[in-house]
């Protein structure tokens, strides 16, 4: 597979933008009803989750302090995977939260190795 190298950067860099994507619609989804409505009661908690994956989401496709906004949606995934699933069961397979924990790790994985290319912050 050496003949994939040479697209490390950008394979990166579509990882980076993709999951920021997916990110951001949930936090629209949590704020604003869009793409679809969000089927749970809106809280105070929700809203700042919301927040936090819009703006996040927004910064890590843009490459802007993605470091910092990755660490803090690695952190809220963290957050979210105790609160929601994880006093359910042990295994995420069990207790519905593979998701948290993917998101939670990849963006702990980009705010370790920064923004790469295509990013206001290409450092």
């Amino acid at each position: 597979m050496d003949f994939l190298n040479k697209y490390t950067d950008q394979s990166y860099a579509v990882f980076r933008i993709v999951l920021g994507f997916l990110f951001l619609c949930h936090g629209t989804q949590k704020l604003f009803g869009w793409p679809i409505a969000f089927p749970y009661d809106s809280s105070p908690l929700m809203m700042a989750a919301g927040v936090i994956e819009a703006l996040g989401g927004a910064m890590i496709i843009a490459g802007f302090f993605s470091r910092i906004a990755a660490f803090i949606c690695s952190g809220t995934m963290a957050v979210a995977y105790w609160m929601v699933h994880g006093l359910n069961d042990v295994f995420p397979i069990a207790n519905g939260g593979e998701l948290a924990v993917v998101y939670c790790f990849a963006f702990l994985f980009i705010a370790a190795k920064g923004p790469g290319i295509w990013s206001v912050n290409n450092k």
